[in-house]
């Protein structure tokens, strides 16, 4: 029988991200992510529960959160679990959770991707993921490029750039 592991989360950045390089030149980083949930008691207040999780990416996706993304930026994350177990100082064996990232999409506007601030609040700004399709939107408000008819051929070399999104 076929198996999943398959984690989606929006929420926001506890810190701003820090890139950080493996010694075969990738790049690697963490990010803190909080998601929220929050919902009335029986006596009707307002109750909430923050839920922690680290979500690490690489590669040129590493490159891009620690360019486009700070503290309190929100963003969609699709990923999968991963479970490590390691030895602390004391010699106690522990286990420490977190989350690869595969697709990464920033929200919420130029405030949430580092920019300057003004700009619009599309919800859907800037995508980056894998390159299996095209993501919508443009980042921040920023102008589409436009770009001549494809060319026949593979059309994901026709559209290849530094670009992530």
């Amino acid at each position: 029988m076929a198996s999943v592991n398959k984690v989606i989360l929006v929420g926001n950045l506890g810190r701003d991200p820090e890139v950080r390089y493996l010694p075969s030149g990738e790049a690697v980083v963490n990010l803190g992510l909080a998601t929220t949930d929050s919902w009335k008691d029986k006596d009707g207040n307002k109750q909430e529960s923050t839920e922690w999780h680290r979500v690490s990416f690489f590669g040129r996706q590493a490159e891009v959160c620690g360019q486009y993304l700070k503290k309190g930026s929100q963003i969609y994350v699709e990923g999968s679990i991963r479970t490590k177990k390691y030895t602390d100082k004391d010699g106690v064996e522990k286990s420490s959770t977190e989350i690869r990232g595969e697709r990464m999409q920033m929200l919420g506007g130029r405030q949430g991707m580092g920019g300057d601030g003004g700009g619009s609040s599309s919800s859907g700004a800037g995508g980056y993921g894998n390159r299996g399709g095209a993501s919508g939107g443009s980042v921040g408000g920023a102008p589409q490029r436009q770009s001549a008819p494809a060319p026949t051929g593979n059309f994901n070399d026709a559209f290849e750039d530094d670009i992530p999104f």
